[in-house]
């Protein structure tokens, strides 16, 4: 173990700090947090605040099937979450289990989440992706007695596995007509109905057993790495999150003048979404404003266009996504269009920069490239009101940020996990580096432990958002909070001479060659994603190997109902092709006749990273180009996009063994 004393200033006792136990409880560290004047709330008390600052407010906005928008004041939405509260607990919810939401962002999901901490049970979402048994298992491990699913598509998923569920009382469907009736399902309507029987002081005395310090939430991990795990997060790790979270980036607390705007389409069983679409605005008076069920194939940027959301948080993959698209957009457009977009986009950069340090300066020509094109490319995009864009949950590529950045908008990072309630270090307009995560909130502390001469170390944190622990796994627990408090996250990091965190790599990522040299695989895949834009993916091989060796795959369209790759390359993959003098618009022309003009410039740009290695080691030797994209549907993809590697290498055995057999 390492000192506490470096980030604390004492070690406290480890009684407290952590449980696996559903109805356990946790010490609050206020005290160590810096932040103990911040009362600490239960889920309640934030919602009566939110209510008496904004009660007349809209706080939800979702669009009927006519087109109109129906909105929700914040009085509303509270005396729905606990009509729903109640329904809960007629339909024999019990304290400390399980209600578990597989479904698409909603109103109904956001009611479902809130009432079922109301009704002294755990808010649990389930991704929408998951088959059967990964339901199964989600629910069997929190107790689930209730499910409350979207469509008959999900609810097909719960019927499968119903029979090994026993604990399970109800299912509830809200987002279409139940197809055929059975036993225990209900409408969402009837659902509300039920709990006209439970008087309001019975709900009210269940509410009145809750304290801020016992688990009311649980976001399950997505499992790249083995089976899911229970976060145990409490009333205080949420409400503390949310309010210091907020204020860091200063969210203005909405009035009837003004009101920040957020949109919400990430998935809900990530802690992210959860705290940017309903825990930020019940504690800042946002008005959430639901997109459509299919906003990731293609029509989030009109649903942004509609909404003008004041904040956005997009995954690494939605803004590349974007920039692909304006890109494919921009090669279209006349020679002195391009042109235009080529000199404001060299302006944006360099003005924007300068700004990173500090420089106020606004020269006459930003101000024409700000007035010709930022303010049009914002207005396209859905994000001429947005002060605040914001990237989580994976790496993201240089070139992008650079991208966005050279067109005004400076997407800012975030860094934290499941674990520490989603937020440790954020990124903003006053405090900003490309590819840096930020600093810490205020109220939270980072520690590197076991820096090596470079000064990376593991990233460990310490506050009032570190989690209680993993529900039934003391092991685990363990494994992640150490006997100081301090929560050690898995990933390498390093700060530079500002005090910024830069995260270079993951410890299970790390791959250790046959020479015993520890090589961290992210830097090297990016450098050469950088150097290759008809590059999707990069995985870099080579634990226990003689040499260093990587996976790469082509820029794709992809199927928007099933979501998998497809054949066709994207315009920008086609562009990169035509510079190169090749005629090929398929992934399968370029690797089943392995193109010689796309081979060589890819073997060429792999040279040009290697010559930037430190050493041989750290060096690809050889590479493969795969047949299909990586993605969620085919399993290379975990939900929120990140790379599951040891399910790579197993699915793609024979092309790795291949490389290494023919040395």
């Amino acid at each position: 173990m390492f000192g506490a004393k470096k980030g604390t200033g004492g070690a406290p006792s480890m009684l407290g700090l952590w449980t696996t136990k559903r109805d356990g409880q946790v010490r609050l560290r206020s005290e160590e947090s810096g932040l103990g004047a911040q009362e600490p709330l239960t889920v309640n008390q934030l919602l009566l605040r939110s209510v008496a600052k904004f009660g007349d407010l809209p706080a939800l906005t979702a669009k009927k099937s006519n087109g109109e928008w129906e909105r929700i004041s914040f009085r509303q939405y509270y005396q729905l979450c606990r009509q729903a509260a109640r329904s809960f607990l007629k339909l024999g919810l019990e304290r400390f289990h399980g209600v578990c939401i597989l479904g698409f962002n909603s109103v109904e999901w956001f009611i479902s989440d809130i009432a079922a901490i109301l009704a002294g049970g755990f808010a649990v979402g389930i991704y929408t992706t998951n088959s059967p048994e990964a339901c199964k298992y989600v629910a069997e491990n929190c107790s689930a007695n209730i499910i409350v699913v979207e469509n008959d598509k999900q609810l097909q998923k719960i019927l499968e596995v119903k029979s090994k569920l026993p604990l399970l009382k109800a299912i509830i469907q809200y987002g279409e007509k139940i197809k055929e009736k059975i036993p225990n399902l209900y409408s969402w309507s009837e659902f509300l109905s039920l709990g006209a029987s439970i008087p309001e002081d019975v709900l009210d005395v269940v509410i009145a057993s809750q304290v801020p310090n016992q688990c009311c939430t649980l976001i399950y991990t997505s499992g790249t790495t083995g089976d899911p795990k229970g976060v145990m997060l409490s009333h205080d790790n949420i409400t503390w999150t949310a309010r210091a979270a907020g204020e860091f980036v200063n969210l203005i607390e909405g009035t009837a003048q003004q009101q920040e705007v957020v949109v919400s389409y990430l998935p809900l069983s990530h802690i992210a979404a959860q705290m940017i679409d309903i825990w930020l605005p019940l504690t800042f008076g946002v008005l959430t404003a639901f997109a459509q069920p299919d906003a990731l194939k293609g029509t989030l940027v009109e649903t942004l266009k509609e909404v003008q959301p004041t904040a956005f948080l997009g995954v690494p993959r939605v803004w590349e996504k974007m920039q692909e698209r304006m890109k494919a957009v921009g090669a279209k457009n006349s020679a002195l269009k391009r042109r235009l977009a080529a000199w404001a986009k060299s302006v944006g950069l360099e003005t924007n920069l300068k700004r990173m340090t500090g420089s106020p300066e606004e020269p006459l020509k930003y101000r024409f490239a700000r007035a010709l094109v930022y303010r049009k490319v914002r207005k396209a995009l859905g994000l001429e009101r947005c002060t605040r864009c914001y990237t989580a949950a994976a790496p993201i590529a240089r070139e992008t940020l650079e991208y966005f950045l050279s067109l005004d908008i400076p997407v800012y990072e975030l860094y934290g996990m499941s674990e520490s309630t989603g937020p440790h270090t954020v990124s903003h307009a006053g405090a900003f580096r490309i590819t840096s995560c930020g600093k810490p909130m205020v109220g939270c502390r980072t520690l590197l432990h076991h820096k090596d001469a470079e000064g990376v170390g593991e990233v460990c944190f310490f506050g009032r958002h570190v989690f209680m622990g993993y529900l039934n796994m003391e092991e685990k627990t363990k494994e992640a909070i150490d006997e100081e408090g301090w929560l050690h996250s898995g990933d390498l990091g390093k700060h530079d001479h500002d005090g910024f965190l830069y995260i270079t790599g993951r410890i299970k990522e790390l791959i250790i060659t046959a020479g015993g040299e520890n090589v961290a695989p992210v830097p090297i895949e990016d450098a050469v994603k950088e150097a290759l834009p008809i590059l999707s993916n990069a995985m870099l091989l080579g634990d226990k190997a003689k040499f260093l060796s990587m996976l790469l795959t082509l820029k794709c369209t992809m199927n928007l109902e099933s979501g998998e790759p497809e054949d066709t390359m994207t315009p920008e993959a086609v562009e990169f092709c035509r510079r190169l003098g090749s005629r090929a618009t398929k992934v399968s022309e370029v690797v089943n006749l392995r193109d010689p003009l796309v081979y060589s410039a890819i073997q060429k740009a792999i040279t040009a990273v290697n010559k930037n290695a430190p050493s041989n080691a750290q060096k690809v030797q050889k590479w493969t180009l795969l047949d299909k994209d990586f993605s969620i549907a085919g399993g290379e993809l975990g939900p929120t996009m990140k790379l599951k590697r040891p399910v790579v290498m197993q699915m793609y055995k024979v092309q790795i063994d291949r490389m290494y057999s023919e040395s």
